[in-house]
């Protein structure tokens, strides 16, 4: 398809952006790019196009961008909506650049995290990279049946299941990836190119950010800041349970 710089098809998006003038422009955009998009003005509208009748959607949405600023309810609040009904990868494009936010928005089941002004180059690149990762995750096959366990964490690769001292703890698809990925190899040092290649699917410089936010969330929620460490300049590595 023209304009499409990836040779698929179609791929129907949903846009959540309150402001028509910034929709409409992006919109047209993303129409020359290939997408098919759906112009969702505020959380309501965007849960009815995703949850139709409060059931499982009709049709499926390749990704949403979801803006946080919304007039009826706040954006973080429409991702945790989406995300427990459905896998659709969310990206959240928002003026809102603190670490905190960005954490925040992952938490709560985010694919990816946007700051505005963005250029468009970079959104394009990080719609295609969700879309690539989110289907090869859907076209891998067979999770080895084996879990990992580390100290007090244990891993659960075929279920995708993680537990700290026994207690469920909730993560993000590529919160999992990248915890799997460096605990596959305790105490070897992970490139950060490495990492984005195979965790992301993308050798794109820009998804280093996300990388960052991804390992503090991480750090975040197993409640263990010292179990990935940075190496500077490097990239990162799981630090072996006896050294922790």
């Amino acid at each position: 398809m023209p304009g499409d710089d990836y040779g698929r098809g179609t791929m129907r998006l949903l846009l959540v952006e309150d402001d028509d003038h910034v929709a409409a422009a992006l919109s047209a955009v993303l129409a020359r790019h290939g997408f098919a998009v759906v112009h969702a003005r505020n959380g309501e509208e965007a849960l009815r196009a995703l949850l139709p009748d409060d059931r499982a959607p009709k049709e499926s949405f390749g990704v949403v961008l979801l803006d946080l600023g919304l007039p009826d309810q706040d954006g973080y609040e429409v991702c945790g909506k989406i995300r427990k009904r459905t896998a659709t990868p969310v990206i959240m494009v928002t003026a809102r650049a603190d670490v905190r936010s960005r954490i925040h928005g992952l938490n709560l089941g985010a694919d990816d995290y946007v700051v505005k002004p963005y250029d468009t180059g970079e959104l394009l690149a990080r719609i295609h990279a969700v879309s690539r990762r989110t289907t090869a995750g859907e076209d891998s096959g067979a999770i080895p049946a084996v879990a990992l366990r580390l100290g007090r964490v244990q891993i659960e690769l075929p279920t995708r299941r993680v537990s700290v001292d026994g207690e469920s703890v909730q993560l993000t698809r590529k919160e999992f990836d990248l915890l799997a990925l460096l605990a596959q190899r305790p105490g070897v040092v992970f490139r950060r190119e490495q990492i984005i290649s195979e965790v992301w699917r993308t050798s794109w410089e820009g998804t280093g950010r996300t990388l960052e936010v991804h390992v503090a969330s991480l750090r975040s929620k197993l409640r263990m800041p010292a179990l990935i460490e940075t190496v500077r300049g490097v990239g990162y590595r799981l630090v072996a349970p006896a050294a922790l």
